[in-house]
């Protein structure tokens, strides 16, 4: 990256913190506050923290502030994309620093698209102990699961490629009492398990793989635990309490954030289409296959009535369903040659399912094609057509 400016010049596309900042959170030790596209924590006690922050990052007990904001629009931003990498790591982490009006050797920094509106607040504890979950997130287009193929690698400094993401969870935490170091590192752990687990009830999954998201591939956190005097706590994990409540309060944050910031809760997450997606199941591509499965006055009927069918809980019962035998196949769970057959069972429930008739099972069962597991979104589009077709049918 080019040398850090040592007054960085402004973005034409920048807009300045204006007005007072507004309280987000408050304790004796900290306080959160927002203005525009920042959101900072200004530690009110001697801290640890623990940070992903490209400058001030890793292990430190000298920082005064935490900050995320939104560092650039989703998609296609390529102007401030630009920019930004133009400043060099220190010289941006010295513009966010100076819009926020903080020293920039005093503070860890988090950037993401998200808005900081959408920040979800959420506190779990007691007197002695108190976890408090500050997050932002965004999985719509950067989804990924550990694991996955690598859109981009470090070498010598430089990034071979970086792909345009819009996805991003960042987790402030904040801890009211102090950790061992071994303790924060648990902290992490149990801060990325919660991470997962919102993930996997809202069935969110990898835009790079059949697999269900772990996360994103540029997620972010800061946590920070007071130094207040008191013994330190030796173990942050699931085991014990302060585990628990670090669990419990990024998970709520997270689930909070992401309906804010993407729309998703559950009861929209009961889609035939969310539960296959990562299977190939699209909307367009559907309604193309379907142009061959259905007559057209049968296909205009369900272009006109797509959340009868698409929402249908006990169809959306069956598309998981169907989701959860392809997933066990891959991981060699269930044996091949039965693989046909339970998706064949599950294909079945859904038609059946949307054709509002479950005495008709056996029936529709044997009028479906025979399922290919390497094209899954194929099967499934032939079982809801089978279904949509028999639901008005005259008997």
């Amino acid at each position: 990256m080019p040398k850090a400016e040592a007054e960085p010049k402004k973005s034409s596309t920048d807009v300045e913190p204006t007005g007072s900042w507004d309280l987000v959170a408050e304790q004796r030790e900290f306080v959160a506050e927002r203005c525009g596209r920042f959101l900072r924590v200004r530690l009110l006690l001697p801290h640890s923290v623990l940070s992903t922050s490209a400058c001030n990052g890793g292990l430190r007990r000298d920082l005064n502030v935490l900050i995320n904001h939104q560092s650039c629009e989703g998609k296609a931003h390529q102007e401030r994309y630009d920019w930004i990498r133009s400043l060099g790591r220190e010289g941006y982490h010295a513009y966010v620093c100076a819009q926020a009006g903080v020293e920039p050797h005093r503070a860890a920094v988090l950037g993401t698209a998200a808005n900081m509106r959408y920040a979800s607040v959420k506190q779990v504890g007691d007197r002695e102990s108190r976890v408090t979950a500050i997050v932002t997130a965004g999985v719509q287009n950067n989804a990924t699961a550990a694991g996955d193929p690598a859109r981009w690698r470090e070498q010598d400094d430089r990034w071979e490629k970086i792909p345009s993401t819009a996805g991003t969870i960042n987790t402030i935490l904040l801890i009211n009492r102090p950790l061992r170091d071994s303790a924060l590192v648990q902290a992490a752990m149990v801060l990325t398990e919660a991470k997962s687990s919102a993930l996997w009830q809202l069935g969110v999954g990898s835009l790079y793989s059949r697999e269900v998201a772990t996360g994103t591939g540029t997620d972010q956190f800061c946590i920070a635990a007071a130094d207040d005097g008191r013994p330190p706590s030796s173990s942050a994990s699931t085991h014990v309490q302060l585990g628990q409540w670090i669990g419990v309060a990024v998970r709520e944050a997270i689930l909070e954030a992401l309906r804010w910031q993407n729309g998703l809760e559950p009861s929209l997450t009961r889609s035939v289409f969310h539960a296959l997606r990562r299977y190939g199941l699209q909307e367009e591509a559907f309604f193309d296959e379907a142009r061959s499965l259905l007559t057209a006055e049968q296909l205009e009927l369900l272009r006109n009535n797509p959340h009868a069918v698409f929402f249908e809980p006990t169809a959306a019962a069956a598309a998981y369903a169907l989701a959860a035998v392809l997933d066990r196949s891959r991981y060699g769970v269930l044996p091949p040659a039965c693989v046909g057959e339970a998706l064949r069972d599950q294909g079945a429930c859904l038609a059946a399912a949307i054709a509002a008739q479950p005495a008709r099972w056996p029936e529709l069962r044997a009028q479906l094609p025979e399922p290919d597991p390497e094209r899954p979104a194929a099967f499934v589009a032939a079982a809801i057509c089978l279904g949509w077709a028999q639901k008005w049918k005259p008997s």
